[in-house]
């Protein structure tokens, strides 16, 4: 009975327990539920895609209510491969966060930011998991509304602006998106995404399809932070706490992916979008712009967090460069950064609270000396910093690789000299800090430094593993990649 209802369990379990801590108003209680829920939304996700790969896509009916009536949960390889990075990266976060956040939100906030980050995770698993057009609007407002929450709740009097700009552009985005999926409503007399790729087949009137299609893309491109819509991002990982800013970058912009890759090329499909618009030369030429200018502005920081806050934005870049290839190759590559940015990504911030809470700033004149100081937290910066450069035997260099397959199989043999030429930049930020903490003496104030509590580092040194791990044991990420590619590129076969 419970196999049969696991993808209703995937965003029941964590939807329930939110409010449930709430009601309680006790933190230990909210942390102890916190953990347990992700690791069982971890346990949720990774049955499901174990099923998928054995008995292919998994089709649920909420309520009893066959599709397209009702609303359908739908399960592929696509979507099992993104609930199981959201699900990761939650369980990992969760016990890492309750002494982060005992260190930078006062005590009887504590049950509510657990019960805002529970909240967060439902609406991003369901943003994976769901098969209805609105049904994924409304787990993204919830996702959205509670990210929000957590931004503002930063100690930094800038994380409420921060938080502000997030919330406007964020709303900006929703309300795009669902302009887009009324016009499909209207077109086509269906919500289910699925029944919807059908029967725009049959759609003659193109320009409300166009317009839909104009919509998805700038209301999603938002919530991805696609360049140049991306400004939101830098302040909000800058000024969040520790704890959300790890749980955001590692997840809520991979989700946003996701979406855009749904509908690119499952609903409108590859003929009307790379065929008969221009989009794969936008997308390039946009991710391009993303990776060489973000990552140049990474290097000009003063500030670790705002730094590979803006390092996320190129690597965004990257993953929307794979789209706009839009072959097997280089949608291999964009799904696997998926996996391998979110984990690289996730380990440097986890660090980087550990580094906040120790010397009270991320900035690079206080770290001076990190390497003698807090030598594992540096060590595992560096090698997240070689994750995201792509160095052979890290994480990254997977997807990297696969994104320069994709470029040399469509003659683009400029492009991939250009993903090769932009790791020397992120060779750049990263050696910034790599000359900070190994070159410099510690100033007088650091000589009492001791590394960040054990709570704190054990989960932080799992996902530091993990960029290691994946970059020479390649059989789930790159197998999942591929079959996730196979998935986009079926509706062209």
């Amino acid at each position: 009975m419970i196999a049969e209802n696991l993808p209703a369990l995937q965003v029941v379990v964590p939807l329930l327990a939110a409010p449930l801590m709430v009601l309680v108003r006790r933190r230990t209680f909210a942390w102890l539920l916190a953990v347990a829920v992700s690791w069982t939304a971890l346990a949720i996700a990774l049955a499901l895609a174990f099923k998928v790969r054995e008995a292919g896509v998994i089709s649920y009916a909420m309520g009893s209510w066959p599709p397209p009536w009702g609303i359908e949960y739908r399960v592929d390889a696509l979507n099992s491969f993104v609930l199981v990075l959201v699900s990761l990266v939650a369980s990992v976060v969760m016990p890492y966060a309750r002494t982060s956040v005992a260190a930078e939100l006062p005590r009887d906030q504590h049950y509510l930011f657990f019960s805002m980050l529970t909240l967060c995770l439902a609406g991003l698993l369901g943003i994976a998991i769901t098969g209805d057009a609105f049904n994924l609007f409304v787990f993204l407002e919830i996702s959205s509304l509670s990210a929000y929450v957590l931004v503002g709740l930063g100690r930094d009097r800038r994380a409420l602006l921060a938080a502000y700009q997030y919330l406007v552009l964020g709303t900006i985005g929703a309300t795009f998106y669902i302009i887009g999926v009324g016009l499909l409503y209207l077109m086509t007399g269906t919500l289910n995404i699925a029944d919807l790729a059908l029967r725009l087949r049959d759609v003659h009137e193109m320009r409300p399809v166009l317009a839909a299609l104009a919509f998805i893309t700038a209301g999603i491109g938002l919530k991805l932070a696609l360049f140049p819509l991306h400004f939101w991002l830098p302040n909000a990982y800058t000024y969040a706490p520790s704890a959300v800013t790890a749980f955001l970058a590692a997840s809520a912009t991979k989700v946003s992916v996701y979406v855009l890759l749904r509908y690119y090329f499952l609903v409108f499909g590859i003929p009307l979008v790379f065929g008969r618009l221009p989009m794969a030369e936008v997308l390039i030429g946009l991710s391009v712009l993303a990776v060489v200018s973000a990552s140049l502005v990474a290097v000009y920081q003063r500030d670790l967090k705002r730094l590979f806050a803006y390092s996320s934005v190129a690597q965004i870049g990257y993953i929307t460069l794979g789209m706009g290839l839009a072959n097997e190759p280089g949608l291999t590559g964009a799904v696997v950064h998926l996996f391998n940015h979110g984990i690289t990504k996730g380990a440097i911030f986890m660090l980087l609270g550990g580094v906040s809470l120790r010397v009270g700033s991320t900035s690079l004149e206080r770290i001076a000396g990190l390497g003698k100081t807090m030598p594992l937290t540096a060590f595992g910066i560096v090698i997240g910093g070689m994750s995201l450069i792509g160095i052979p035997g890290t994480a990254g260099f997977i997807s990297k690789w696969y994104l320069i397959l994709g470029a040399i199989a469509h003659g683009y043999w400029w492009l991939a000299a250009l993903i090769v030429a932009s790791s020397l930049i992120a060779v750049a930020y990263v050696w910034r800090f790599v000359e900070v903490a190994y070159f410099r003496a510690p100033a007088p104030a650091a000589a009492g430094l001791a590394e960040a509590p054990v709570s704190m580092l054990i989960p932080a040194w799992i996902m530091v593993a993990g960029c290691v791990y994946f970059g020479l044991d390649t059989g789930y990420t790159l197998d999942g990649a591929r079959l996730a590619a196979q998935v986009l590129l079926s509706s062209v076969r």
